[in-house]
């Protein structure tokens, strides 16, 4: 099944795009609909419905080349640029790996504009859906459904907002600026000129989460277990994905007993067969088990890509992060930072199953997650089950006052598919307080999610954190330089020197957020630029 729609009505997004493409929306070429007869048989309510998901999966960029903005791919490989455990081998993501980008640098200004691009294509469903729903053309169900799934993706995009152009919730408990949350369509003069009228510095970033959160709860108490399809519950939004998702919003909060009340409604059993009760996910047996299978039990939530209907070479995760041996670019490549951890064992299966090596003395490190060279049809995962159960483990973890076994038996559900050798797992007793055993899930995070671009999200979540933040005072961690790993620094046992040329960047530094992309700037003064941009 495809998400595509040729619906003029749906390509405005931020202001600088409809002020960009004001014209286009008058046109109406003989592949499109007009917005009065987009929703005018339910057949076409699910068509607009899935062009919401073909914009989460690829976007516009410079040029008019199609790439993975904003969740196709680009999410993976920004999130894991971001951050210190992968590597940056050529100059495609440079300047987002360096933190040398500005608010005209197009890896940040297009994540920025086709997030938005994406919003609004899911503010004009839930205003055609609704309409559909008042008229009869789909029953009440439906239409509540289809309005929870584009609050649901509404929901997911900005979060992905305010955790790149925003500070983390926990500096002043959200009270510094946030990102305009579009909880309307921008389609004409009117709704354009009132998307104007709203004023960023009056948007804090607990505004957004108490708008992000009331759409999950929306969505929630809308959406299905399962989606009617062969893969549509991993493709669509489920129940339980909201649910995830709410865990991961409430765990960036610091809301550790609200992760805990999230994560019973699908986390139930006994170690180490944790399952949802809704929607029956669970952990695969191996740990290339998401990755072998797109629509695995334990892929909640993913973009859909398939041979005929991806991001192209650019924008494939297959192509970025895999080996040129392989037919791939390479371009993303495994640190030797997280390599060289000895926290990772060698014996760790993920290791071989997961990795592909260079050299006959290892000199890069390449994913094989995305393994379709050829024709770009992996996913790009964006929630799995051991998110959830490592979300729960930390929770459980952070609200204890000792060493918490649930915890440890969350955590070893996800481990031990990888960690076989009984010397190397962990017990309670492996923790000498509650501390060692948080950073020991924060490690696992690390090693289970690497290339699946979710560095980022903990790097700017623990930034201010006591006792966890990635470099002493909080900000960006330093870095080996852009194609600078060599043979001597990799490791699995550790005791390398890892020399790191790209600096460490401070929290305190304006680096450490993103700027808004010009083009919404200009168009639009009330959306401020953050400082120093």
């Amino acid at each position: 099944m495809k998400f595509k729609i040729f619906s003029t009505i749906l390509l405005a997004g931020s202001i600088s795009l409809y002020s960009c493409q004001k014209n286009t929306l008058e046109l109406q070429p003989y592949t499109s609909f007009s917005d009065q007869s987009a929703f005018s048989s339910a057949d076409r309510c699910l068509l607009a419905l899935n062009g919401v998901y073909d914009a989460a999966q690829s976007g516009f960029y410079a040029g008019g080349a199609v790439r993975g903005y904003p969740f196709g791919a680009a999410n993976l490989e920004q999130g894991d640029m971001r951050g210190e455990d992968m590597l940056n081998q050529a100059a495609f993501y440079q300047i987002t790996y360096e933190a040398t980008y500005n608010n005209a640098s197009a890896n940040c200004s297009y994540m920025f504009q086709t997030i938005y691009s994406m919003v609004n294509k899911a503010n004009l469903v839930i205003d055609g859906v609704k309409d559909a729903g008042t008229k009869g053309i789909l029953t009440s169900p439906v239409a509540l459904q289809y309005e929870a799934e584009c609050r649901f993706l509404r929901a997911f995009a900005h979060h992905d907002l305010v955790l790149n152009f925003s500070r983390p919730y926990a500096d002043g408990s959200g009270n510094k600026m946030g990102i305009i949350y579009r909880d309307f369509a921008i389609n004409s003069d009117a709704t354009s000129a009132a998307a104007r009228a709203i004023k960023r510095s009056t948007i804090t970033v607990a505004n957004n989460y108490t708008q992000i959160l009331a759409d999950l709860d929306f969505a929630e108490a809308n959406l299905p277990a399962t989606q009617s399809g062969t893969g549509l519950s991993t493709y669509r939004a489920t129940k339980a994905s909201a649910i995830a998702l709410k865990m991961r919003v409430k765990m960036h909060m610091g809301d550790w007993a609200g992760v805990i009340t999230e994560g019973a409604k699908i986390v139930t059993g006994t170690a180490p067969n944790f399952t949802s009760p809704i929607g029956g996910w669970k952990l695969t047996a191996t740990p290339d088990g998401p990755f072998a299978n797109n629509t695995s039990t334990e892929s909640l939530f993913s973009i859909k890509n398939d041979a005929t209907d991806n991001a192209g070479v650019n924008g494939a995760p297959a192509n970025m992060f895999g080996d040129p041996a392989l037919g791939a670019r390479g371009l993303v490549r495994v640190s030797p930072i997280i390599w060289s951890d000895p926290d990772w064992k060698c014996s760790d299966l993920r290791r071989t199953t997961l990795y592909r090596t260079a050299g006959s003395s290892v000199n890069a490190v390449y994913t094989t997650k995305y393994r379709d060279y050829a024709t770009s049809s992996d996913a790009a995962p964006q929630i799995r089950y051991a998110e959830v159960l490592l979300m729960l483990a930390e929770a459980n973890a952070r609200t204890s006052a000792t060493v918490s076994a649930t915890s440890v038996d969350l955590l070893n559900a996800v481990r031990n598919r990888a960690v076989t050798t009984p010397a190397d797992q962990y017990s309670v007793a492996s923790f000498l307080n509650k501390n060692a055993l948080i950073a020991a899930i924060l490690k696992e995070r690390r090693i289970e999610f690497l290339a699946e671009g979710k560095r980022w999200g903990d790097i700017s979540r623990l930034a201010l954190d006591p006792d966890f933040a990635p470099i002493t005072g909080g900000g960006i961690p330093a870095k080996v330089g852009t194609g600078g790993a060599v043979a001597s620094m990799f490791n699995c046992a550790g005791g390398v020197t890892i020399n790191k040329t790209v600096n460490s960047i401070p929290y305190t530094d304006y680096r450490f957020i993103w700027p808004i992309a010009i083009e919404e700037w200009q168009q639009n003064p009330n959306y401020d630029q953050n400082p120093n941009y």
